[in-house]
């Protein structure tokens, strides 16, 4: 009888277990469901939002075409709002001459900075280049744009008859600016490699410098080319730094240090003088569409170099 008594309350204990632990799953899918709904959703609005950006920049931006020929706006360097000239080929030649002499100005030492960190300093060295690495970042534009101004331009205008304005000081505060992002991306993209690369490149004679060089440097290049891809987006994208340190001059610079006029400060420089649905606010939208489809023609080419440099 005691027998029977013991058998039915494990029962009974059985199924209230199965009941709380059917209870509990339920619960689980319950707030599974919920969460995947937010994040869809979440997916969803972003996606809705940036699609409206850029179709609402590009419908602005295809209307300057009504009053200008997309030959005069793109290959003209006329820039006369007040006569109906609206030519942006010198703003958009000095913003790609910009991009790329900071970019070359800041990889080399991006890249040594990341390889010294990575694989040379001690420990305690490469915390505080970590730390001075983060704080380089969290400084603002204007502040490097009014260091520039007060210690770059003058500088190169001892060099140039007084003038230091030009591309050659923007590209000098850009390369500082960018300094940062490549090097942290492509020190943690050299941390990242798996340890056996370097010890079989040294097991086969090869020095400390062939092995960074020749195994380390290609093996990490996706992550070096990814640090590229957004140091040159933050450099195409610059304002205000640039804008103190140019010139603004709307016209095609002859050499580093001619006063000139990139799409990012041609837009916040006339934006204001400009009235909504005129030909000139629309050339202005069409500067930002042109802005927006060089970030994203960057990004996927560079996307698809380190595709296949990572298959290799």
């Amino acid at each position: 009888m005691n027998s029977f008594a013991d058998q039915l309350a494990e029962r009974t204990q059985k199924e209230r277990r199965g009941n709380h632990n059917n209870g509990w799953t339920k619960a689980q899918n319950r707030n599974d469901r919920f969460m995947k709904v937010v994040f869809i959703g979440s997916a969803t609005l972003v996606s809705v939002i940036i699609f409206s950006i850029m179709l609402f920049v590009g419908w602005q931006g295809v209307k300057t075409f009504a009053g200008v020929t997309p030959l005069e706006f793109f290959f003209s360097t006329d820039w006369t709002p007040s006569n109906n000239k609206f030519g942006a080929f010198s703003f958009l030649y000095s913003t790609l001459l910009l991009t790329f002499l900071s970019v070359v100005l800041s990889v080399p030492l991006a890249l040594s900075g990341a390889v010294f960190s990575a694989k040379i300093a001690p420990k305690w060295l490469r915390e505080i280049l970590r730390a001075a690495t983060d704080l380089f970042v969290g400084i603002p534009s204007v502040v490097y744009g009014f260091i520039g101004l007060t210690v770059i331009v003058p500088f190169l205008a001892k060099f140039n008859e007084g003038f230091g304005y030009g591309i050659l000081p923007a590209a000098i505060i850009l390369a500082i600016m960018i300094l940062p992002t490549i090097l942290s991306i492509s020190e943690d993209s050299l941390r990242s490699l798996p340890g056996r690369l370097e010890e079989a490149s040294l097991a086969l004679g090869a020095t400390r410098w062939q092995t960074i060089w020749r195994v380390l440097l290609p093996a990490a290049r996706p992550g070096i080319l990814t640090g590229i891809i957004l140091g040159m987006g933050r450099a195409i994208g610059e304002t205000m730094a640039v804008f103190m340190v140019i010139g603004n001059s709307p016209q095609m610079p002859k050499s580093l240090l001619d006063s000139a006029t990139v799409l990012t400060t041609a837009i916040v420089k006339d934006m204001g003088n400009t009235n909504y649905g005129s030909t000139w606010n629309n050339a202005l939208f069409l500067m930002a569409l042109v802005l927006l489809l060089i970030s994203l023609a960057m990004i996927l080419v560079i996307r698809i170099v380190a595709k296949r440099s990572e298959v290799k």
